[in-house]
């Protein structure tokens, strides 16, 4: 088969560190070719220079397309040829339609008035192509995370693609749109379409790929060809981390006391429609040196409950009692629940987690910045010293505590979160999605922590879309779906059909 892509001895530096080292990917036509790697590996960097966003002159080597050698100065010169990239964060202006947006700077016109009768009818076909029966004019805010994704493929497929590249497409869709998702570029790869797939889910690219590239610590590892038979994902974590991964939870020896955290008859009303409930009289609580977790699909309400608790940054018409040590607590802002002793590490690290063009070091402290202050005034120093300290501790990879948080792998970024809601000396630690697009060996560091953390008597609340994940780290879990909780299951006797069997047969039973 006709390779359709060949990158040959990319290497691209930056100031300290070598991010891409004689890196070689080659992908067929018509083939889905997975990129894997831990955070930090290069994968981002080795797509930001095939679609130009590094030009030619800031990397060596070599990139071949279609047979040809090719330069590209920008992001414009490799999309005139087809190659299309889609980022994790996806790149639609929400508050214009769908047919604005699959031709934003790219509009049919005649005598240079836009063909808005073109526009509509390319944009039918385009939304058929991909699953969608959506009116051409609805806006992009009004479609769940899922149809935005489908929507980023139709531009793709505006612009005549011939090589799609996913950044983690699959990292905030629900179980049934990512198998949609995945369905579709199946059909793509059917059409002679090439797709690069970067994902952290190695159970949906044995599904998909025919090929795997490895990449580990900017260099190739080995490329494995996928279609004579599926390959174990054993072998694929062994490539990326270069070792044995045989447990991927660390073990734990449970040392639970008395209730520290209760949350009783919990009521909260959406943000904007005062008369809607999304959390509907839960009631949790949560023991010293215990992991507790929150099963449920995306919309169950799992968020809005840890926001709301979290100093009522969700919600309105918000009723309950939260407890610490039996005694009321007053979380009704978040500074009175960070002095309560509560820290919620949100599943949103870029928007509502980080301060990305802010240093490592200010992030760490954010959230208790009396501890490196005198008299109103930060000592930098001792800011300094703190910075250092979590980076040691958490294993923070990064050129210096000095470093912008937005220029770190997501997995370093997470552990910053993790650092600032740490030095808040917290009590209870709520975690939203901790793991959400970041790999298997971060994803091992991070459950480590919380493992050390319970040992030491905190308690920790765990919010997680990937049960298996629940099932590794939990004591406890509770199910949640439409605003309530409709199982609770001890973490030893949980399985994956007792938890989705629970959602099921609570759904439209309220």
């Amino acid at each position: 088969m006709d390779m359709v892509l060949e990158m040959r001895g990319i290497t691209k530096t930056f100031p300290g560190v070598t991010a891409l080292d004689r890196v070689q990917l080659a992908v067929r036509a018509g083939e889905i070719h997975a990129l894997v790697g831990e955070n930090g590996a290069g994968k981002s960097t080795l797509m930001k220079v095939l679609s130009g966003v590094y030009p030619h002159g800031s990397y060596s080597g070599e990139i071949r397309f279609e047979g040809q050698a090719r330069q590209f100065r920008g992001i414009a010169d490799s999309e005139r040829l087809g190659i299309i990239i889609i980022h994790q964060e996806l790149a639609l202006v929400p508050l214009l339609s769908i047919a604005e947006n699959l031709f934003l700077g790219n509009e049919p016109a005649r005598a240079g008035v836009i063909d808005r009768h073109a526009v509509h009818a390319r944009t039918r076909e385009l939304l058929r192509k991909v699953g969608l029966d959506e009116s051409p004019s609805t806006l992009v805010t009004d479609l769940g995370v899922g149809k935005q994704q489908l929507v980023e493929i139709a531009k793709a497929l505006a612009k005549n693609v011939r090589l799609l590249i996913l950044d983690e497409p699959t990292a905030s869709l629900n179980e049934s749109d990512s198998a949609a998702l995945l369905e579709l570029l199946l059909e793509l790869k059917a059409q002679g379409i090439a797709c690069i797939l970067i994902s952290h889910k190695l159970n949906e690219i044995s599904r998909v790929a025919d090929s795997i590239t490895v990449l580990r610590d900017g260099g190739t590892v080995q490329t494995i060809d996928c279609r004579g038979q599926p390959v174990a994902e054993d072998r694929i974590i062994r490539a990326m981390v270069g070792r044995e991964m045989s447990d991927r939870y660390p073990k734990r020896t449970p040392r639970i006391g008395e209730t520290v955290f209760e949350v009783r008859d919990w009521t909260v009303h959406h943000h904007l429609h005062r008369e809607r409930p999304v959390v509907r009289g839960v009631n949790l609580h949560a023991r010293r040196g215990e992991i507790v977790g929150i099963a449920g699909l995306m919309g169950a309400g799992r968020t809005e409950l840890a926001m709301s608790v979290f100093g009522r940054s969700y919600g309105q018409r918000i009723s309950g009692r939260v407890l610490l040590r039996g005694r009321e607590a007053d979380v009704s802002t978040i500074g009175r629940a960070i002095a309560a002793g509560l820290a919620y590490v949100t599943e949103d690290r870029k928007g509502l987690g980080l301060v990305l063009d802010d240093e490592i070091v200010r992030n760490t402290t954010l959230a208790n910045l009396p501890a490196v202050s005198r008299l109103g005034v930060i000592d930098e120093g001792r800011e300094f010293a703190v910075a250092g300290d979590y980076r040691r501790r958490l294993r923070i990879r990064c050129a210096g505590v000095h470093q912008a948080v937005g220029k770190l792998s997501g997995g370093n970024q997470q552990k910053v979160v993790l650092a600032k809601w740490l030095f808040s000396q917290p009590e209870v630690l709520i975690v939203d999605e901790p793991t959400r697009g970041i790999d298997v060996g971060a994803k091992f560091e991070i459950y480590s922590l919380m493992a050390e953390l319970a040992a030491e008597g905190k308690c920790i609340v765990m919010i997680s879309s990937e049960l298996p994940e629940l099932l590794g780290m939990c004591d406890r879990i509770y199910v949640m779906n439409e605003g309530r909780f409709v199982a609770e299951f001890d973490g030893a006797a949980a399985t994956q059909e007792k938890i989705m069997g629970s959602i099921v047969r609570s759904a439209g039973s309220h």
